[in-house]
């Protein structure tokens, strides 16, 4: 930049001791500005012209005239540009590095002048809003021409909320402003009420409006809004997490491009729909020709099916998930994909109990397959042609003729919804009868009035999968709940504990006649509910008495209740049902009773009057109260915490409400859960939390000795017959420093009191197996682990390579042998090691949940499967980095690794940071915009032009490869380095920034429903 030279100081200088100071100082200072103001750039022009500002204060006397120079700013603040004939820049009133709250009051700018001055600065723009109006549109138009003339590019995510939108609004801004629209279209339920701008600038001075102004003349001119102003100067980590939300947003499937040309007529209808004016009452479906795609919570359940299939080889599964979270969809979507996966047209059997719940669920089929003529009906009096595709009835079904005429083989796919009637006898005699090559069972509650399981009668005690509550509560389609914790004294701690619960006769006798804990219930529903009086409630007891009992209490203090059962007979139930439905009485008190029979959308209130610690229970009675319904706002959950024997966990039903691992649940305990789904809320009493806290950290510090005692009285060597028969979590055996299955046996006398010299050392890396997750894995390990365990030089290339794997994953830093036979040499006299491990193996196995995808191209030979989970000392031999005399992955700290043999990039990721690694903005480094889209943020070293960079931008061309490895913590809940999934090989798309850049790739396999859900910003 030019430098202000002595000359011009001197006359100034001398000007300020003239006569008629003030006029000279000002001719002096405007000549001597535009000399040096000549020939700079727009941006050093604004740069020198406040340094010569700055600087008057120091010229001798030139302090008492320096108020006279100008009447108004002390500092340039823009140089103004004709941006379209008769246009010039303006500047918002908010300076661009400050924040704002604007609220439409007179002394404020209109949010209306504020977006026109943006608008006429940025160089991209963002738009997020519930609906756009033609009004709002107009009061903007000249900026958004000016905008559009000068090639600013513009994207708009609005929805067809309450049918607000207005559509020309939407034409006009595709076809006259060149902004690229999209519209999430789901009327179901309401995500988006966001309303929030954008302004992006290649300066680096990016603005944001957050608040409650939508594109509408109101909001933006005189309604009572209230905007907040944002700036990337004074508030960098929230301008950095709209831009990563927002692009997440623009990468959902959800909202989809808008073309006036091709989608006005369906944008119409959608409108008129959500806005209550669409043909008939009720949302039709119709054959749109659009991709029936199925929700995250959908997708997981559907992943795990697969899993039951094609890892372990399962063909009768039992599926389960809440009334109301789509259940006959995904039923449709597994038909769909079994017909890709078979290679012709299975024949199906869909089996309901009701004509309605028929039609209904051939229409979903219909839509979801895109074929109007899919289906026969096999209900009152309609016969199928074809015998095909046949949607029939339990009756018509289990009558003779009709099961005579169809051989057991007939159909290769039955599905049987309500699946919990299948112990009665019209269902047990279509299951029994037919065979087909995949049974699916839908229920809401596997658990029976009569206190049968199904899974355990049909399925061989398994649930295929079963919906996880957090994904259904992000994705909207429960109704939120307030979960309070109350403090109860009741002391439970002397009732007997039988494989792993309560015995239920001493509970009940416990409860039964306990008017302390009864008046607790009663006061607790009139503090904590709005209106007694009008809440539909149930409420679920241990027993027939305790049932009967509480009833009694609640009519005692003016609450009309009753007490249902499965003995109490159907008429009655029925006529029950519909009093809680009419407000007639306020509570149904039951037992065991938690199928359809008590489906009453309008339950508002759940009273959880027994203690359980399966989370199966705690979901299916949560599951009564979760139906969405347009006048229900909200479930008001009541738990009672009592004093419990050391052997109950809350974790579990905890767990099941939040997705948290133990460790991080105990801090979201503490912290009064700071992180829940919208609208939900966990609300512990301080007595209640204390007990909650204190049982989940008896639980993470289990002792080793309590353990041997508890292993000792169940006298069972099998590591999965214990599990089951004390309902622990495999982890829990390794939690704390060396403990271990064989250490547990010995000190439970189960095992001789010493083992083989080294044991102990090999049993302390046993938890580093835990995750093993793949059947090629598990195979190969556990045949190296044999008593004739195959010679390393015997081995084929891939199994050397992954016998490589496991000898490190023993010895990461190599043990200090000179050759991988001499390590596993020295496991020949662990047997009990041996043994251990692959118990823990095959157990770990069993528990997977994701389908192994081959690693395919250049990669065929690298023994590695995509969705399948990994260690350091596994990911690092995999792909050649690691061996002996070489490089050791004991040693290997960093989270990218350059294999030049391979021609590879790993790029290791933790998505959520330990807390000295954490800032505001650590969240929106690694994150995935979509089930495609990952972006990832480089070392802070790699430029755009440094090699590394050059070749994260290029590989394609130049031949190499990435692949993404992903975990979501550091550290497991035992203390261990947590495994990464590998999502698989990426290309890369774009990135912005440098040192470090912030990379997108775009992955070959879509990341499994999981995993996306914790790894979006905005995931749902």
């Amino acid at each position: 930049m030019k430098q202000f030279d002595a000359a011009g100081w001197r006359s100034i200088d001398e000007a300020v001791g003239a006569e008629s100071a003030p006029h000279v100082l000002t001719r002096h200072i405007a000549s001597v500005v535009r000399r040096v103001l000549q020939g700079l750039s727009p941006a050093e022009q604004v740069l020198a012209a406040n340094h010569i500002l700055d600087s008057l204060s120091t010229i001798k006397g030139a302090t008492e005239w320096v108020d006279l120079v100008i009447d108004g700013p002390r500092q340039l603040l823009a140089v103004a540009e004709q941006e379209a004939p008769g246009v010039y820049a303006i500047r918002p009133a908010t300076p661009l590095s400050e924040t704002a709250l604007l609220t439409n009051s007179p002394e404020d700018p209109s949010l209306g002048f504020e977006l026109r001055a943006e608008l006429a600065t940025t160089d991209r723009v963002d738009l997020l809003c519930a609906f756009v109006k033609w009004h709002g549109l107009r009061v903007l138009e000249q900026a958004l021409t000016s905008a559009q003339e000068r090639g600013v590019p513009i994207r708009v995510l609005t929805t067809t909320y309450i049918g607000a939108t207005e559509r020309r609004a939407l034409d006009r801004l595709v076809r006259e402003f060149g902004a690229e629209v999209r519209v999430n279209y789901e009327l179901r339920s309401t995500r988006l009420h966001a309303k929030a701008w954008l302004f992006r600038r290649d300066s680096g001075f990016d603005t944001a409006y957050v608040g409650s102004s939508n594109l509408s003349k109101a909001a933006l001119l005189d309604g009572l809004e209230w905007n907040v102003r944002l700036s990337s100067v004074a508030t960098p980590a929230v301008i950095r997490k709209f831009e990563a939300t927002f692009d997440a947003y623009w990468s959902d499937r959800s909202f989809e491009l808008y073309d006036p040309h091709t989608d006005a007529s369906r944008l119409d209808e959608a409108l008129a729909q959500a806005g209550g004016s669409s043909r008939g009452s009720q949302p039709v479906i119709t054959l749109s020709g659009l991709e029936v795609r199925p929700y995250p919570h959908q997708r997981d359940m559907l992943e795990r099916l697969e899993v039951e299939r094609i890892v372990h080889g399962r063909h009768r599964n039992l599926l389960v998930a809440a009334t109301g979270t789509g259940k006959t969809v995904m039923a449709a979507l597994d038909f769909k994909r079994l017909r890709q996966t078979l290679g012709r047209d299975p024949r199906l059997l869909f089996v309901a109990h009701r004509k309605e719940i028929l039609e209904q669920s051939l229409r979903v089929y219909q839509n979801v397959l895109v074929d109007a003529n899919f289906g026969e009906l096999f209900v009152g009096g309609e016969i199928p042609e074809n015998w095909t595709h046949v949607f029939g009835s339990v009756q018509s079904l289990s009558s003779s003729r009709a099961l005579d005429r169809l051989n057991p083989d007939h159909f290769d796919v039955i599905v049987i919804d309500e699946f919990h009637h299948g112990t009665s006898q019209t269902y047990r005699r279509i299951v029994d009868h037919f065979e087909p090559q995949e049974l699916l069972g839908l229920t809401a509650t596997p658990e029976r009035m009569d206190g049968l399981n199904i899974q355990d009668e049909f399925f061989d005690g398994r649930i295929a999968a079963e919906m996880r509550l957090w994904e259904a509560l992000e994705n909207d389609l429960l109704s939120p709940f307030h979960y309070f914790g109350v403090t109860d004294n009741t002391d439970m701690s002397a009732i007997a504990w039988k494989r792993g619960s309560y015995d239920s006769a001493d509970l009940s006798n416990l409860f039964t006649g306990n008017t302390a804990r009864a008046r607790l219930v009663v006061q607790a529903v009139r503090d904590k509910v709005t209106d007694p009086g009008s809440m539909r409630a149930l409420g679920f007891c241990v027993s027939i008495a305790h049932s009967n009992f509480m009833a009694d209490f609640f009519r005692q203090a003016g609450l009309n209740a009753i007490a249902l059962s499965g003995e109490t007979p159907r008429d009655e139930r029925k006529n029950a049902l519909e009093k809680l439905r009419s407000g007639e009485i306020q509570v149904i008190f039951s037992v065991d009773l938690f199928n359809e029979g008590l489906d009453i959308p309008d339950v508002d209130t759940l009273l959880l009057l027994r203690p359980t610690s399966s989370a199966t229970v705690f979901l299916q009675q949560l599951g009564r109260g979760l139906r969405r319904t347009e006048g229900k706002a909200v479930l008001t959950v009541l738990d009672f915490i009592g004093q419990h024997r050391k052997e109950f966990r809350f974790e579990e039903q905890f767990r099941a409400l939040t997705n948290l691992t133990r460790n991080r649940l105990l801090a979201n305990v503490e912290q009064d859960f700071p992180q829940l789904p919208s609208g939900c809320q966990i609300i512990l009493e301080s007595k209640a939390k204390d007990l909650i806290i204190q049982n989940i950290r008896s639980q993470i510090s289990v002792n080793v000795t309590h353990l041997a005692r508890e292993v000792a009285e169940y006298a069972e060597p099998q590591i999965d017959k214990y599990l089951l028969e004390s309902r622990r979590e495999l982890k829990e055996l390794y939690r704390g420093s060396g403990n271990s299955w064989t250490g547990l046996l010995r000190r439970a006398k189960l095992l001789p009191e010493s083992g083989p010299d080294g044991e102990s050392s090999l049993l302390k890396r046993i938890p580093s197996f835990l995750h093993v997750d793949d059947p090629l894995r598990v195979a190969t390990y556990t045949k190296m682990l044999t008593d004739d365990a195959p010679e390393y030089d015997t081995l084929s290339a891939q199994d050397q390579a992954l016998a490589r794997m496991l000898f490190f994953s023993l010895w990461p830093l190599g043990g200090g042998f000179s050759s991988y036979q001499e390590g596993f040499d020295t496991l020949r006299p662990q047997h009990d090691f041996r043994n251990e491990l692959r118990q823990v193996l095959a157990h770990a196995l069993d528990q997977a949940d994701h389908v192994p995808v081959p690693l395919l191209g250049v990669h065929t030979n690298a023994p590695l499967s995509i969705h399948a989970s990994y260690s350091r000392e596994e990911i690092l031999p995999a792909l050649g980095q690691s061996y002996i005399g070489g490089f050791m992955p004991g040693h290997f700290r960093e989270g990218v690794k350059w294999c030049e043999s391979i021609q590879t990039d790993a790029l290791l990721i933790t998505l959520e940071k330990d807390e000295k690694d954490f800032s505001p903005e650590t969240r929106y480094k690694d994150y995935a915009r979509n089930e495609h889209l990952f972006h990832w943020e480089s070392q802070n070293q790699t430029s755009e032009t440094s090699p590394t960079g050059v070749r994260y931008q290029t590989h394609k061309e130049k031949g190499s490869n990435v692949l993404l490895f992903v975990r979501r913590y550091k550290k497991t809940d035992i203390g261990g380095a947590q495994p990464w999934m590998l999502l698989g090989p990426a290309d890369y798309v774009e990135h912005k920034g440098s040192k470090p850049m912030g990379i997108i790739w775009r992955l070959h396999h879509e990341m499994p429903a999981d995993v996306w859900t914790y790894s979006s910003i905005a995931a749902g």
